[in-house]
């Protein structure tokens, strides 16, 4: 089967891939180096922007799916709504077979009761999921859990990227299972959906089964790496959340989604249909053990 024109919004798969080269990319450096590094793998650079809707619909015209991974996280900057535009694109154009917004982590549609000022991220999402419903864009919605160099590096501590080496905070029992995804492992499964009519419409779950594990069992996995143990110390979910409402909004956005994950268990509290590693076996996953031992 011929594989479909993927546009890759915001930074593979064996698609012949398009990537969206934003002007306003100005002088970012790290990003030009990006999109440059794409260019020698073989994608093609398409100028369009969010400003100018008619360059979105000629990019949109020379593709079949769109996967859009622009920033959602607050530290570097939440760019989710600007997805509204490129839907009314993807609508104009009238060609799109497959819709994969930016999402990637926790499912929105389950968290209507979200922390302020937190929920912000899932409000938006779910904006873009009526707009993409709504224009009967075909869609596939990827949901991935724990993003690993944000929670497998600190051992699930907000704020910190790489692990302790003599004291680390648990959050409530550390007991509360999440699921941990090296990112490179997010992109390979999202890209198997493109063509795949199981996902057509419906939400597809990354769970690899070595990979759900909670706080302690990430933390005894770094301690057998580094053969020491470390130092614990509890943090309840009172004085979790009283920590939070000091600091600042985009602490506490963050936050929030830790609390959710880590004392809530917003992961791993109900089934799902479908899960990629059960639809696509073939797929080599990064177990934690091994991504961990890139910290040594």
């Amino acid at each position: 089967m011929e594989k479909s024109r993927v546009l890759v919004v915001g930074p593979r798969g064996g698609h012949p891939t398009f990537v969206l080269h934003r002007p306003e990319i100005g002088i970012d450096v790290e990003k030009v180096q990006m999109l440059l590094s794409f260019k020698e793998q073989g994608a093609r650079l398409v100028e369009a922007s969010f400003s100018d809707h008619g360059s979105l619909v000629a990019a949109v015209r020379q593709v079949d799916a769109v996967v859009c991974a622009i920033a959602g996280v607050h530290i570097r900057s939440h760019q989710i709504p600007l997805q509204l535009k490129l839907v009314e694109a993807m609508k104009e154009a009238g060609n799109v077979k497959r819709f994969l917004p930016s999402e990637f982590g926790i499912d929105p549609a389950r968290m209507g009761s979200a922390l302020e000022p937190g929920r912000i991220t899932f409000d938006d999402k779910m904006a873009v999921r009526r707009a993409v419903e709504e224009a009967g864009i075909p869609f596939t919605y990827i949901s991935a859990g724990c993003f690993a160099g944000y929670f497998i590096g600190g051992l699930c501590q907000p704020g910190n990227i790489l692990p302790a080496k003599e004291r680390v905070t648990i959050l409530g029992s550390g007991d509360v299972k999440a699921i941990f995804v090296d990112e490179d492992d997010i992109a390979t499964y999202a890209v198997k959906t493109i063509d795949d009519p199981r996902a057509a419409n419906k939400t597809v779950y990354i769970r690899p089964p070595e990979n759900v594990l909670s706080q302690m069992e990430l933390v005894r996995i770094w301690e057998d790496l580094i053969e020491r143990k470390l130092e614990t110390v509890s943090l309840s979910a009172d004085d979790f959340l009283s920590a939070m409402k000091g600091e600042d909004y985009v602490s506490q956005v963050g936050m929030g989604h830790f609390y959710h994950v880590l004392y809530e268990g917003c992961l791993t509290n109900f089934d799902v249909a479908e899960e990629a590693s059960q639809l696509y076996p073939d797929v080599a996953y990064t177990r934690v053990r091994d991504y961990l031992r890139r910290y040594l």
